[in-house]
């Protein structure tokens, strides 16, 4: 058993607080995580200092890009339901994760793109990243690494969501009622951390592509040239360079993100 699906309201005033709490809680293990991706390494990103650098801009879009996953996400899940049989539902939950994720990329990617730079200690203001950005790339600019960002959560979003449903309706099952908030918690933890660690590779890509010289042919290229870049340079342990920390802040995330989710679903309704 579970709750009833909720309306597009609720689910952006959820989807927003989620958002916000997982970002601002978790932020420092994202910023090691990105230094460790680095081109010019961890030490030379700024290793174990200013761990908070990038947060103003993160924290800034963390809610209305979740509340806008999140009202996509419960929307095309409602309305694609409506047509599938149960033996469909996982396909339901995918089509609805990607369409949650390309929504919620055109707000996620400009501030990821300053985010991340300030992290790598590349600038030491996010004003003088969006000047800089503005003025030598123009508007297109600030959408540097959008399909790369895509190409990442896609795949992330089809094993999380279908895999995180599949354990809170299990776990409901078992024991004849809903989950509660904290058993949701649980199940995004696992869900989160499985599929942080399998995309760890086109996280990789991503960063790369975000973080390159913007004459780079890897700030121009694809997400697959930049993994064959990563392989050329660093073999397959590059491609994994920083899975532990994305693992371990996915897998918290997970936990924040949807404990936070189902509670203010709850208290919402």
């Amino acid at each position: 058993m579970s709750r009833k699906d909720p309306d597009f309201s609720t689910s952006l005033l959820a989807g927003g607080m989620s958002g916000m709490a997982t970002d601002i809680v978790l932020f420092p293990l994202d910023t090691l995580k990105t230094r460790l991706q680095s081109e010019a390494g961890f030490r030379a990103s700024g290793g174990f200092r200013g761990i908070y650098s990038g947060l103003g801009p993160a924290a800034l879009a963390s809610a209305p890009s979740a509340a806008l996953f999140f009202s996509t996400y419960e929307t095309m899940k409602r309305l694609l339901g409506a047509h599938a049989s149960q033996n469909y539902m996982p396909a339901v939950h995918m089509a609805a994760a990607v369409s949650g994720e390309v929504a919620s990329c055109t707000i996620r990617v400009p501030t990821e793109l300053v985010k991340q730079r300030r992290q790598a200690q590349i600038y030491q203001s996010s004003i003088r990243v969006i000047q800089d950005i503005f003025k030598y790339e123009g508007f297109k600019g600030f959408f540097r690494g959008y399909f790369s960002t895509v190409a990442r959560d896609i795949p992330f979003s089809l094993i999380q969501f279908p895999l995180w449903e599949i354990l809170k309706k299990q776990w409901s099952h078992a024991q004849g009622y809903y989950v509660d908030s904290w058993q949701a918690s649980l199940c995004g933890a696992f869900a989160g951390g499985v599929s942080a660690a399998l995309t760890t590779p086109l996280d990789v890509a991503k960063t790369r592509i975000m973080l390159a010289e913007r004459s780079s042919s890897v700030a121009k290229g694809s997400i697959l040239d930049a993994i064959k870049m990563v392989y050329k340079q660093h073999g397959v342990p590059g491609l994994f360079s920083g899975v532990i920390p994305r693992t371990l802040w996915t897998s918290i995330g997970g936990a924040v993100f949807f404990g936070v989710y189902e509670k203010a679903k709850a208290i919402v309704c």
